[in-house]
């Protein structure tokens, strides 16, 4: 992934998020990872990037999303980003605990760009972000920058 643009990880699970950074930074990718842990404040650092953080050329590279979320949850931030033209290009990866059928048919349906089931496992996790990294860092091209 471009190491200048960040990745934003919208959590709200410690641990998940202590594991993602420690995927990340073991898998040696060196994108800045911003971290809202809740669908609110999603929302709000969304807000901010349609304005200066956007200017400065700061947008993600990519946005991966779990679902079940306090306050405003992850459909609902899914729906935000990609109702908002601007936003629409900024790959969505749905990042989740939830298999459930009714879950990964809405998140499609509101432009999730991929939909994947947390695993369970440290290694598992770490080579989920591997291939993710892979296909949207290294083979996805996008015109967003």
């Amino acid at each position: 992934m471009n190491s200048v643009r960040p990745i934003m990880l919208v959590e709200d699970n410690p641990m998940d998020i202590d594991l993602t950074r420690r995927a990340l930074a073991k898998r040696g990718m060196n994108n800045p990872l911003v971290v809202a842990q809740d669908g609110e404040e999603a929302l709000r650092l969304i807000d901010d990037w349609g304005s200066a953080v956007q200017a400065q050329g700061a947008m993600p590279s990519l946005i991966l999303l779990d679902l079940k979320l306090p306050r405003v949850d992850g459909l609902d931030v899914l729906a935000r980003l990609k109702s908002a033209p601007k936003f629409r290009c900024i790959p969505v990866v749905v990042l989740t605990t939830s298999a459930e059928d009714s879950d990964v048919k809405r998140a499609y349906e509101l432009g999730a760009n991929s939909y994947i089931v947390k695993p369970v496992s440290f290694d598992a996790f770490l080579e989920v972000l591997g291939q993710i990294d892979l296909y949207w860092g290294t083979l996805n091209h996008t015109e967003h920058r």
